[in-house]
């Protein structure tokens, strides 16, 4: 039994590592089919369907329990069409040839995670604000946050791409890593399944106030334990890019700060986490505005309306274009970092069995 678990830890340790290696290195083609997009096609007509069957209101005062009840079948409907392909997948081919067997677990692992992506997303926003074309850069921020887009200005834009990078390290890399690590491929699966629902209907408005609460609940829960690592871990990173940034002499935002302060992250992730409505999204994010020294957060609008946001961190300078590139930075160490433990881990007890 024990060489049994030896062997599924040592493959998943490989697994994980050749997912994480395709992840950088060729991210998401954009000319092949994204499983993600057909978990996106699932959660539409699974909400379609019931708005109809039910006669749903997409009125906010109107029809709360219904609603209510409504989203827990909608994501048991969601997770059961969504999750059981791959399951079913994984189970046809426990006694394929080695190769099959290998490859039907690492491109779904790869799919799953998202750092070559959220990388180039922001750099699609961080190259035309350089060169000074600012609608250029609204349109390209557009594609990557929830909020209304159209009245940023340059310090705006930048603060939402610095903002998604530094969230989304934790829900597109670490926390699929961390699910991967413990549960396996079907675990990160799983995990995204409940992250994609929530990014789609977690909204606080007239359609999905009621019906969004369960997936975004789920979603706050299975987030709840990785946020956290993932805040330590990006405190971590800002301490060792602060080291590689003064051991390069790459200079420091205005002369005065170091360019990345793992002290200050650490103090700001532990003050400021918990500012945010949602229970996770302050983690990343507070340490990143520690770590450069900048002010994150703040009012937003979305579809149309101002919604009243917290501050995290301190504005201890303005923000300026090169802090994307920090902050895809301050992911890259965040990811290392977590990666590296999780490996670690897997090694270790593969070792005691």
């Amino acid at each position: 039994m024990s060489m049994d678990w030896q062997r599924i830890l040592l493959m998943r340790i490989l697994i994980l590592a050749f997912a994480a290696a395709a992840d950088l290195v060729i991210g998401d083609p954009r000319n092949l089919p994204h499983p993600v997009t057909g978990v996106g096609a699932v959660i539409r007509i699974c909400e379609n369907v019931l708005f109809r069957l039910l006669r749903i209101k997409p009125v906010r005062e109107e029809q709360p329990v219904k609603k209510l009840a409504a989203g827990a079948v909608f994501v048991c409907a969601v997770l059961v069409l969504s999750v059981t392909p791959l399951l079913l997948l994984l189970y046809l081919t426990r006694r394929a040839h080695g190769a099959v067997w290998f490859l039907v677990r690492v491109v779904p692992a790869w799919q799953i995670l998202a750092m070559r992506s959220l990388y180039d997303a922001a750099e699609d926003v961080r190259r035309p604000l350089e060169k000074k074309q600012t609608e250029e850069a609204r349109h390209a921020v557009s594609m990557i946050v929830g909020r209304d887009t159209d009245r940023l200005d340059e310090e705006g834009i930048i603060k939402a791409a610095v903002e998604t990078v530094a969230e989304n390290t934790s829900d597109g890399v670490a926390a699929p890593l961390i699910y991967m690590f413990l549960f396996g491929v079907a675990g990160g699966w799983i995990y995204k399944v409940v992250n994609t629902m929530d990014s789609m209907t977690g909204y606080r408005n007239d359609r999905y106030l009621y019906f969004g609460r369960a997936a975004a609940r789920l979603d706050d829960a299975a987030n709840f334990i990785p946020a956290r690592i993932a805040g330590a871990a990006m405190a971590a990173g800002a301490f060792l890019a602060g080291a590689f940034a003064r051991g390069s002499q790459s200079g420091t935002p205005g002369g005065q700060m170091p360019e990345y302060d793992g002290r200050n992250a650490l103090r700001i992730f532990l003050r400021d986490r918990k500012l945010p409505d949602s229970p996770n999204a302050g983690c990343t994010e507070a340490a990143c505005a520690g770590a450069l020294h900048i002010a994150l957060g703040g009012d937003a609008y979305y579809f149309g309306e101002l919604h009243r946001k917290p501050v995290l961190g301190d504005a201890g300078r303005p923000v300026e274009v090169r802090d994307i590139r920090r902050a895809e930075v301050l992911m890259g160490m965040t990811s290392a970092i977590v990666f590296g433990a999780g490996i670690l881990a897997l090694a270790l007890a593969a070792f005691l069995l």
